[in-house]
């Protein structure tokens, strides 16, 4: 086979397009929800709770990265993505909200599979140095997938039928799965990689971070302080995404009395702002180092601490009467949160070796959702008594408590191992 120049390029852009097909996948039931709660007469606590089914499954997530982690990227990521395109098809078939929560919960397991693949496959195709732009670019996916949601799943419900949205984001997965197996393989056995492709890769890499070959430890891994400070902010910081994806076009219908042509005129363009603040968390990681000579895990704190002060903003919502300039403040929350969010995903690769990279951005991954969960049960709950202010000015303290938690909890593993060598040498002279 003929070696393909800059590979590693192309193999991100496979995972971007996975993620793109994972989340137009999870997002074609808030998009159509105004449209279903009112066919099956759901009310909106009803609503929450058949999100909180998939919050809860995809906090399983841990049990995707250590199948991944075991089995390998190539097979296992196929597997989940043919089963959550099965699953997501199935929703065409539900009549109550009960099976919605069932299928809800289904797809949430097989989806929780995409942010540790995309983060072993990160992990082990790019050097230090790339990694926090690789990052952004595969999390482009999320925001372009919940991007492309309104206008396609909208045409189909007009169109067709709002089951008929269900057939084709699913039918999409089955054909991204084939992609994937015919085109991926890691870098040790992929044949269109060049030797010196493959060497810079290699020599790029924390070498304290390479595969020892040992299955990943749960205990090890929850016993260090650096998963705790990654795991922590993702908590805060997640339910900001889940309230774009999940409450945004529900916010539109009942508050700003958007109809469905109007939601699919507007509700893309926060996702659209997200695809830039996904890129854009790279660059200024890569900028602090470069022109700041701070390291590389100063950088990605910084990266998150400016993305947790834009998204301040986003409180401002509730006290707009201009629909566009509330538009324009989700816009902002969507760029300011995918700032900070690729900056901690990709720190599981910084701080961990590459055989626990999916299985440590699972469990990190478990507590964003476990905050999507609880975030999303009391917006079902109290929505309708105290309104959506609340919870738009919540997001932007959430989020800068995440940042003080990750200047304060993360440890550079250059100074956790001079530490040890200290405490060492102290014994020793004792």
């Amino acid at each position: 086979m003929p070696k393909i120049k800059g590979l590693r390029w192309w193999i991100i852009g496979l995972i971007m397009l996975g993620s793109t097909i994972n989340y137009l996948t999870r997002s074609t039931l808030s998009v159509a929800a105004p449209t279903i709660l009112q066919d099956l007469h759901i009310t909106e606590k009803q609503y929450s709770w058949i999100l909180a089914a998939f919050q809860g499954a995809i906090m399983l997530q841990p049990i995707c990265g250590y199948v991944l982690d075991v089995i390998g990227l190539r097979i296992g990521f196929a597997i989940f993505a043919v089963a959550w395109s099965f699953v997501n098809m199935a929703h065409g078939l539900a009549r109550n909200w009960p099976a919605f929560a069932g299928l809800r919960g289904l797809l949430g397991f097989n989806e929780g599979s995409a942010n540790p693949a995309g983060m072993k496959a990160t992990a082990e195709w790019f050097p230090a140095k790339e990694r926090g732009l690789a990052g952004g670019i595969y999390n482009i996916g999320a925001s372009a997938g919940s991007m492309l949601a309104p206008p396609l799943v909208i045409w189909a419900i007009l169109r067709y039928n709002w089951q008929t949205s269900f057939v084709i984001t699913g039918g999409l997965g089955l054909i991204w799965s084939l992609l994937w197996l015919l085109f991926y393989r890691s870098p040790e056995k992929h044949p269109a990689l060049s030797d010196k492709e493959r060497d810079y890769i290699s020599s790029g890499q924390e070498k304290q971070l390479h595969s020892d070959g040992i299955r990943p430890s749960v205990l090890k891994i929850i016993r260090q302080r650096n998963f705790w400070g990654i795991a922590l902010p993702r908590f805060f910081a997640d339910p900001t995404w889940s309230t774009l994806s999940f409450w945004l076009p529900l916010y539109l219908s009942s508050v700003r009395h958007f109809n469905l042509k109007q939601i699919a005129l507007y509700a893309w363009l926060p996702f659209l702002a997200a695809d830039f603040g996904s890129v854009f968390g790279g660059l200024i990681s890569m900028a602090c180092q470069r022109f700041g000579k701070v390291s590389l895990i100063n950088a990605r704190r910084c990266a998150f601490s400016l993305g947790a002060f834009m998204i301040l903003g986003v409180g401002f919502v509730g006290f707009t009467e201009n629909p566009m300039t509330a538009i324009a403040l989700f816009s902002l929350a969507g760029f300011a949160h995918q700032t900070l969010s690729v900056t901690v995903i990709t720190m599981s690769s910084d701080l961990f070796k590459k055989s626990e990279v999916a299985t440590v951005a699972g469990m990190a991954g478990t507590f964003g959702n476990a905050g999507v969960l609880v975030f999303s049960l009391l917006i079902g709950a109290l929505v309708a008594r105290i309104g959506y202010t609340p919870f738009f000015i919540s997001l932007g303290v959430l989020d800068v408590s995440g940042a003080i938690i990750l200047w304060t909890m993360v440890r550079e593993p250059g100074t956790a191992l001079n530490s040890k060598a200290q405490r060492l040498e102290v014994s020793k002279a004792m």
